[in-house]
């Protein structure tokens, strides 16, 4: 077996167990995380109505000018820094984090850390 057959269920099993305690409101929205190989994306999900408020990724076409490459640390915190920037445009300052399955750690973890000294309250 390759690492990506062991690795993936027990990524979406985690996922799985986190959503069923994790919930975004208007007020407190989900800020999901999902990471590639290659590129790493953020969200901003209001879950009562099925919305996406905001959302920022290394795929968006004004950050792939400013980065080298979309899966590493350095693009984590460009993007973490992003949906800071658009979630203070929309008036929301508080939200409940969601890694997605992934372990806290590295590109998780610095879009994280980004997105809380770009002013983000989680």
């Amino acid at each position: 077996m390759i690492k990506q057959e062991i690795r993936k269920p027990k990524v979406q099993k985690r996922h799985k167990t986190i959503r069923l305690k994790v919930e975004g409101t208007a007020e407190f929205p989900r800020l999901a995380v999902y990471r590639s190989t290659k590129h790493i994306y953020a969200q901003l999900i209001d879950d009562v109505n099925h919305v996406t408020l905001a959302s920022a990724s290394s795929n968006d076409k004004e950050l792939r000018e400013q980065l080298k490459h979309g899966g590493n640390i350095e693009a984590a915190k460009v993007v973490g820094a992003e949906i800071a920037k658009k979630a203070k445009v929309k008036g929301i300052e508080c939200v409940v984090f969601d890694r997605g399955g992934f372990l806290y750690h590295g590109r998780v973890a610095a879009l994280a850390e980004a997105a809380r000294e770009a002013g983000l309250m989680f």
